[in-house]
């Protein structure tokens, strides 16, 4: 097959995906091989791909094709999650868009209709995730609500239910009246709004003064239960266990002592509302309130209600919260006892899907002891078990661990693993895996009734690792793939999912869920800051892919990514790496072109020419620097690695130096020997560069094999580069000498203005026996990629000349006719003066405090690249002048 001239990605990436996947290329079918596993972070089944995705998933990708390389039975499970509230949701505007709504419907109707949802229009990203190239293996993709590992959910929550671990509590949660549903911290997203600071004087109950108190949410007073302040302040010492009376309902609070209470903020006096506030929940839990006493005042629409003493006047009763804020500041008002409003900027809780301010709730839920949990979730991090990469994450995650407090795992929803739980008439509760083992639980003609509520997503996520490999059923592959090799997550979700995961793993399996946690970073826009729809800086990953191809995105991803940082997009370096696809291309043509295709061998041939040792011996280099790379988890290393080697080593020098000679304008044949290296040098690329650019580098593996002779097997299932070669330090010596020599006379004659065709005779002196016989050996080379028609030991002729000192010897190029040497001196010299002053004129610019401190950073850092330019400009023309002799 002829390579085409044009390089062209998206004809490239359709054919040989299909062909990898209706081949089976992507499932792990070497029973006797090691086995190696990951698992695909499971996508809600109503995404679609960002670029967060895209990076999460490249990174897998190069992970589990570099395993396959290496022989193993890699496995990299796929699936999509449920997404309980996103997919309830997504379906509800479809109904909304009818004049329908889901309480129109019974429950097992309205989740018969999410089913046809999700078999119609569901899982649109899986598509899209094969547009990346991600070789998963879909033929046995998994389904959170698929009805084996719905199995597994139910008696995962069974269990914990009856080893203590499970249990039903009143406690605060993230209530969003929306959508009425308990929801996760990850679901919601705090935001900046412009508020205000209202300041209430409370009366003391004896009448003899006030105490102040500042809030944001006055509406929440009417459920006031204390009034906080620090034991250590003095000022408040004399009130401590007595009670002031609550404006509006009467009702007599105390005063307590708390260290929440901030004796240098406002009054330092604070007001306790346990019911609708995380902080004012832990102190009124340390004030002796129970949870059952705690005043709750908003019903599932954040209306008020009355609470339990019934005080709250009732045309309260039945409004908004934020209608009854207003209500509130009147009558605090119209009593004298507003003191001062301020304006704030509040840090208020959004439900992340339905917009709706959220409300710390107290509610009856269901919860998981996650600190018993922890406890062998942390020791594997300790012990090493599992390792986290990279290690500046330990503390973090050891922090979040060891002060977890209980897991909310219910949903106020239809949709999702409804809770195996079911109540008698009283009250009571039966756990079992069905209604007959509940109603067994119970006794016969007990009337059950069972729990509406759902499971939280991740509850269900945090099986992933076993549940789809079967549990829990006694399957092959579980025994075989669990526990998992490595997970790659976005540190965004290391408490979310990635925790949990280790806490039910450990728990269930009695081992860690995998054996190293890889935690990337966010990518980030080309400031820096973090994308969002609503700041219009998000970038479509399937757009750039279209128009650079998969292939440059993902080597991208990987270059871009270093342990412990965030990527910033830079479309330009995508565009870049498309140019290395194609530089890549071009090199494959031009091998084509001379005799060259894939060699079908392994260990590195047998070579006598000093280029072509120089060459083996940097893939054995390049080999064992991916090869320590992969090791570390250090993706940019793996990518700079394979990168200069091919752009640098093999297609700017080594293609250049193989080059037929020409005699009279025909072209010469190539030697033999370079035809052999340089076949088994280009397979060996396409084999290292696999797992980052799949798809041109399957598309060239094919195109260089002989026609007559194809390959045996695709280049996924080829075999990982064991050179069985070593460097050859003498051939890299001279190769190296003559690239130094090479690239000084490009940069000479860069720099004084010389066409880089001209040619040029050289002299040498104080050159050593060796480097004499260099020159006599690479001759033809230097003529060639040097333009200098001879290199002679001893003196230069008297005139203008340009030195170039190569190790110990020095090269004297004369310059007599080649350039106006008065001229390039006064040019230089110019252009030295030019510099200098634009580097003296941006040094103190920045060396003015007043510029740095109030200028953009953007304007600041742009002074400092351009001093930094300018100041290596004035230095690269004063040794260019100083090479005129």
């Amino acid at each position: 097959m002829t390579i085409d001239k044009t390089f062209d990605p998206a004809a490239i990436e359709a054919k040989w995906y299909a062909h990898w996947e209706s081949t089976g290329a992507f499932r792990p079918e070497r029973p006797n091989a090691e086995p190696y596993t990951i698992v695909n972070p499971p996508p809600n089944v109503t995404g679609s791909l960002h670029i967060g995705h895209a990076l999460d998933n490249t990174l897998q990708d190069i992970l589990i094709r570099h395993a396959r390389l290496q022989g193993k039975d890699a496995l990299w499970v796929v699936g999509t999650d449920h997404a309980g509230i996103a997919t309830q949701m997504v379906v509800e505007r479809q109904m909304a868009q009818k004049q329908q709504k889901r309480t129109d419907f019974t429950r097992d109707e309205f989740v018969a209709k999410v089913w046809e949802w999700k078999e119609e229009s569901g899982g649109e990203i899986t598509g899209q995730l094969r547009r990346l190239g991600c070789s998963m293996d879909w033929e046995n993709e998994r389904f959170t609500m698929d009805e084996g590992f719905s199995k597994a959910v139910i008696k995962v929550f069974v269990d914990l239910y009856n080893q203590g671990l499970l249990y039903r509590d009143k406690r605060l949660v993230n209530w969003d009246p929306g959508l009425k549903t308990a929801i996760s911290d990850l679901e919601v997203e705090t935001r900046e709004i412009n508020g205000k600071f209202w300041h209430f004087k409370y009366p003391l109950e004896d009448g003899s003064g006030f105490i102040s108190v500042a809030t944001t949410r006055p509406e929440t007073m009417l459920a006031d239960m204390a009034v906080a302040v620090n034991p250590s302040d003095e000022r408040y010492a004399h009130l401590v266990g007595k009670n002031v009376r609550l404006p509006i309902t009467g009702r007599l609070i105390p005063i307590v002592t708390d260290e929440h209470a901030d004796p240098e903020l406002g009054s330092g006096a604070v007001k306790i509302t346990p019911g609708h506030d995380f902080n004012d929940f832990e102190v009124g839990k340390r004030a002796g309130f129970k949870a059952s006493e705690m005043l709750n005042m908003l019903d599932a629409e954040a209306k008020v209600v009355q609470t339990a003493d019934g005080l709250i006047p009732a045309d309260y009763l039945g409004m908004d919260r934020f209608d009854a804020r207003k209500k509130v500041v009147e009558a605090i008002e119209a009593a004298g006892l507003l003191e001062r409003i301020e304006d704030r900027i509040i840090q208020t809780p959004f439900g992340d899907r339905s917009a709706q301010v959220i409300e710390p709730w107290l509610t009856d839920q269901w919860y998981v002891d996650a600190g018993t949990l922890a406890k062998p979730a942390i020791e594997a991090v300790r012990s090493g078990a599992i390792d986290i990469v990279p290690k500046s994450w330990e503390k973090t995650y050891f922090n979040w661990m060891e002060n977890i407090q209980p897991w909310c795992v219910s949903r106020q929803l239809w949709w999702g693993h409804q809770i195996p739980a079911w109540f008698d008439g009283d009250g009571k509760c039966y756990v079992a895996e069905d209604e007959a083992g509940a109603q067994a639980l119970a006794g016969e003609g007990v009337a059950l009734t069972r729990d509406p509520d759902v499971l939280d997503t991740w509850f269900s996520s945090a099986l992933w690792p076993f549940g789809t490999l079967g549990w829990p059923d006694k399957t092959n592959e579980l025994d075989r793939h669990y526990p998992n090799d490595v997970l790659v997550s976005g540190f965004d979700i290391l408490f979310f999912w990635d925790a949990r995961m280790a806490m039910q793993g450990i728990h269930f399996m009695k081992e860690v869920p995998w054996k190293t946690l890889y935690l990337h970073g966010l990518v980030r826009a080309a400031d820096g800051s973090k994308m969002s729809k609503s700041k219009g800086n998000t970038v479509d990953p399937l757009g750039l892919i279209d128009q650079y191809g998969a292939d440059a995105l993902r080597f991208f991803m990987a270059a871009m990514e270093s342990q412990g940082r965030d990527i910033k997009m830079d479309e330009s370096r995508v565009a870049g790496y498309r140019n290395f696809a194609t530089k890549l291309w071009n090199a494959a043509r031009f091998a084509q072109s001379n005799g060259i295709g894939g060699s079908h061998s392994i260990s590195a041939p047998k070579a006598e020419l000093a280029i072509n040792r120089w060459i083996i011996g940097e893939v054995v280099d390049t080999v064992e620097k991916l090869n320590k790379a992969f090791a570390e988890f250090r993706f940019d290393g793996m990518a700079d690695a394979i990168y200069h080697f091919v752009w640098d080593q093999f297609c700017d020098w080594y293609l250049e130096l193989i080059k037929p000679a020409f005699v009279d304008g025909e072209k010469q044949d190539m030697d033999a020997e370079s035809q052999m290296v340089a076949g088994w040098v280009l397979d060996q690329i396409l084999v290292m560069l696999h797992p980052f650019m799949p798809f041109v580098t399957e598309e060239l593996w094919h195109a260089l094999a002989d026609p007559a002779a194809p390959r045996a097997y695709d280049l996924i299932h080829a075999k990982w580069p064991e050179p069985k070669a070593e460097v050859d330090a003498e051939a890299k010596a001279e190769v190296e000498w003559l690239i130094r020599l090479v690239g000084e006379v490009r940069t000479a004659k860069n720099e004084l203005g010389i066409a880089p065709g001209a040619k040029m005779d050289a002299f040498v002196r104080d050159a050593s026996p060796a480097t004499e016989q260099r020159i006599t050996r690479q001759q033809s080379a230097l003529a060639r990629l040097a333009r200098l028609d001879s290199v002679t030991t001893g003196d230069a002729p008297e005139g203008g000349s340009v030195q170039l000192v190569v190790d110990e010897a020095t090269f004297v190029l004369p310059l007599a006719g080649v350039i106006d040497l008065d001229a390039e001196r006064a040019r230089i010299s110019k252009a030295i003066e030019a510099a200098t002053k634009e580097a003296a004129s941006l040094a103190g610019r920045l060396s003015n405090a007043a510029f740095v401190e109030k200028a953009k950073p953007e304007a600041v850092e742009k002074a400092r690249a351009d001093h930094a330019e300018k100041t290596a400009e004035a230095e690269r023309l004063t040794a260019a002048l100083a090479r005129l002799g």
